[in-house]
């Protein structure tokens, strides 16, 4: 077998920037890793975990170190050896997907023993300096209920009393992205559970979240930068109530499954989530999210243009598209 390889580095321009508790982000920049075999080419896209070190470039590099397994027919099961979680190997795993998928004409849906349906993700809310601004966002977006607002120490309590004041028909979850420490987690958790808050994703920085183990929340904690893999699924279940499964970060679809599984026997919720990015980021995590009780796949949607044929997105749902994109 001979295959062909190709790395593309690409940055997509964002609506207006997004803004976390640690970060601001005017474009998303992806790593787009294609593999050419039999006239059809694999495709997969990965934006890599940033608070690990990656970056496009040492994606690429991970990438060109297994050039030669990969162009010799490396399947996704010796990928898992080949690299460690991480962007690199999400996007020669999505690419894979892909590939098989083509070559066997069968979806990856179908592969993964699932059904296509559509789904509903969540529209996240960036993090404003007033409370006010976040509101507007809410009220701007008055096709969507489903919201996932960004938080910081800053008044998060008021940020969401308004927002549910402009939009009392929204259900919300909330993420911190670990600006909280304990000690804020107490204060603020019950007053935004008392808003209606449906979770509250990664409250404390990781590494620094062993006061959670015993500690009955007002509303379900959820485990993020604190859940790489299921390596650290043990040490959250003991802290959390849900998981939030990122593609780049596990290293792509083929461990999100057995990861989810592995949640679901352990009685955690899920939530797929997403580092931003095109449909081509999105559609593998639609597979995993035909499993999960939250969505969180709207990185078109904070993008200027997305690509071309990519998922459809209406009023907070998302479809699969006509004609072949990937998987």
């Amino acid at each position: 077998m001979n295959r062909k390889l190709s790395i593309h580095l690409e940055s997509w321009p964002s609506i207006i920037p997004f803004r976390i508790s640690n970060n601001v982000w005017d474009e998303f920049p992806c790593l787009v890793y294609e593999i050419e075999q039999d006239g059809v080419i694999g495709r997969g896209e990965a934006l890599g975990v940033s608070y690990f070190g990656e970056t496009l470039e040492s994606m690429a590099e991970q990438l060109r170190g297994i050039s030669t397994a990969m162009s010799s027919g490396a399947d996704r099961q010796t990928l898992l050896e080949l690299l460690p979680p991480g962007g690199a190997r999400c996007a020669a795993d999505s690419a894979l997907w892909d590939l098989e998928a083509q070559l066997s004409g069968i979806s990856a849906w179908q592969i993964a023993g699932v059904e296509p349906g559509p789904i509903e993700t969540v529209f996240t809310i960036g993090l404003e300096d007033a409370p006010g601004q976040m509101a507007a966002k809410a009220t701007a977006a008055a096709d969507l209920s489903l919201f996932k607002v960004k938080l910081g120490n800053d008044r998060p309590v008021e940020r969401i009393a308004a927002i549910r004041e402009a939009r009392p028909d929204s259900r919300l979850v909330i993420d911190a992205n670990q600006g909280w420490n304990f000690a804020e987690l107490q204060e603020f958790g019950p007053a935004l559970h008392e808003l209606g808050v449906l979770m509250i994703e990664q409250p404390l920085p990781r590494g620094e979240d062993q006061e959670l183990a015993g500690y009955d929340s007002a509303a379900p904690l959820c485990a993020d930068e604190s859940c790489q893999h299921i390596g650290e699924l043990d040490a959250a279940a003991a802290r959390y109530q849900m998981i939030n499964i990122k593609l780049d970060k596990c290293g792509g679809l083929t461990h999100g499954l057995e990861l989810v599984r592995a949640a679901r026997e352990r009685n955690l919720g899920v939530m797929i989530g997403c580092m931003g990015g095109t449909s081509l980021s999105m559609a593998p995590s639609h597979v995993i999210a035909q499993l999960c009780d939250f969505v969180d796949i709207d990185g078109p949607l904070l993008i200027k243009k997305d690509r071309d044929g990519g998922l459809i997105y209406d009023h907070g749902i998302v479809t699969l598209p006509t004609t072949h994109f990937w998987g």
